[in-house]
C-alpha cells in the first residue's frame, strides 16, 4: 500500500452508517490526563491524607500502580465503597481542572479542537452523526456545537436538565411536512451523544440523574470511575440507558472509526467484538496500539489501525491491516488534526 492508497481509503472510509468511538486518547491529545496521570494524582492524594482507613486502604493498592496501571489495580484489589466514592471526587475534580482549561482556550481564544475539523467531513444523516464515548469530559460537545450541530445527550433542559429520550430526540425537529398523507419530519444536524461511563454534568437529585452544567458543591458527579464496580454502576440509570443506546448505534452501524480507544470496556465490547469478527469495516486511530486492541483486532477481518511511528528520527504512521504492517514516514496520520489536514483539507 502506498500513502495515496491510504488516503483514498481512509476518505472513502468516512460515508453512510458510520458510528465513531471515541476514547480518552482524544482528550488526552487535547491536554487532558491520561490515565497514568490520574494514578499518579490519585497516589498523591490519598498519601497526603491523615492515617485512616480510606489512606490505609489505598497503601495496599498503590504498590500495583507501576506495574500494571491504575484500571487493573483496582479490578486486582476493590476498592471499598468509601474509597470508590473518594475516588470519583478526585477523578472528576482533576479531570475538570484540565477540562475548563481547554475550553476557556476554546471560547476567549479560538483553539480549534481536533473533532471540530473533523465534524466538518463526517456525514450527517437524519438520525444525526453517532457518537460512543468513554470518556466524562464535554470537549466532543463543544467540538460538536463549535461546529455548528447541536449534541443531543438525552438530556433536556438547562439547570436540572431531565433524562427523556424522547423529547430530547423531538428538540431537533424543525418542521413538518406531508408525503403522500405521510408525516415527514426534517431534524436539524446533530451528534447524538451516548456516554456509558457518565459525564461531569451530570448530577444525581432526589434520586434522579440531572445535567447541570455548573458547579453544586458538595454534590457529587455522576462518573463511574475506573475498577471492577463501574460494570456493576454500569447497569444504573443514566449509564444502562446511554450503554443500551451505544450498543444499539454499534449493532446498526455499517463501519467504525475508533479514535483513542484501548478495547478496555466489558460493557461495549461485547457487541463491538462481534461486529468486528463479522467484517464491519473498521479504522483505528490511536498514539499506541494497546494489546487488547490488537488481541480483537486479530479476529477482525477488514479493518486498518494507524498509530504513531518513528523512522530515523522523525514522526510517521504504523498501519496495520490484516496480514501486513505498513511505515510511512513524514506523515502522522493517526493524530486526527493531521489527518484532516493531509486527507481531507483542500
Amino acid at each position: 500500500m502506498d500513502i495515496a492508497a491510504l488516503k483514498t481509503q481512509i476518505q472513502q472510509h468516512m460515508s453512510d452508517g458510520l458510528v465513531t468511538i471515541i476514547g480518552s486518547g482524544l482528550s488526552c491529545a487535547e491536554g487532558l490526563p491520561s490515565m497514568g496521570a490520574l494514578a499518579a494524582h490519585l497516589d498523591l492524594a490519598f498519601e497526603t491524607l491523615a492515617p485512616g482507613k480510606l489512606r490505609d486502604e489505598w497503601a495496599n493498592i498503590a504498590p500495583k500502580l507501576a506495574s500494571v496501571g491504575l484500571e487493573q489495580a483496582l479490578l486486582d484489589i476493590p476498592p471499598t465503597t468509601e474509597l470508590e466514592e473518594a475516588i470519583r471526587r478526585e477523578v472528576a475534580a482533576f479531570v475538570l481542572s484540565s477540562e475548563s482549561g481547554v475550553i476557556s482556550e476554546v471560547f476567549e481564544k479560538g483553539r480549534i479542537l481536533r473533532f471540530t475539523r473533523l465534524l466538518k467531513y463526517l456525514l450527517c444523516p437524519p438520525t444525526g452523526i453517532q457518537v460512543v464515548t468513554t470518556n466524562y469530559d464535554r470537549l466532543l460537545e463543544v467540538a460538536a456545537e463549535e461546529a455548528g450541530i447541536g449534541v443531543d445527550t438525552m438530556f433536556v433542559g438547562t439547570f436540572a436538565g431531565r433524562l427523556d429520550d424522547r423529547e430530547a430526540r423531538l428538540s431537533f425537529c424543525r418542521d413538518v411536512t406531508l408525503h403522500k398523507n405521510k408525516p415527514r419530519f426534517l431534524f436539524a444536524d446533530r451528534m447524538v451523544l451516548s456516554k456509558p461511563h457518565g459525564s461531569l454534568d451530570w448530577y444525581e437529585r432526589n434520586g434522579s440523574p440531572v445535567r447541570h452544567c455548573g458547579e453544586i458543591p458538595g454534590t457529587n458527579r455522576l462518573i463511574i470511575p475506573p475498577g471492577q464496580n463501574k460494570y456493576r454502576n454500569g447497569y444504573n440509570s443514566p449509564f444502562d440507558v446511554h450503554r443500551e443506546r451505544a450498543n444499539h448505534a454499534i449493532d446498526r452501524a455499517s463501519r467504525f472509526l475508533i479514535i483513542g480507544y484501548g478495547f478496555n470496556d466489558v460493557h461495549l465490547e461485547t457487541h463491538l467484538k462481534d461486529r468486528l469478527k463479522s467484517g464491519v469495516p473498521t479504522l483505528v486511530l490511536t498514539h499506541d496500539l494497546t494489546a487488547n486492541a490488537k488481541s480483537v483486532l486479530s479476529s477482525a477481518p477488514h479493518f486498518l489501525a494507524l498509530e504513531a511511528a518513528e523512522i530515523a528520527g522523525t514522526p510517521g504512521t504504523r498501519v496495520f491491516s490484516p496480514g501486513s504492517i505498513d511505515v510511512f514516514g513524514g506523515v502522522s496520520l493517526w493524530d486526527v488534526e493531521n489527518l484532516v489536514k493531509e486527507v481531507f483539507e483542500p
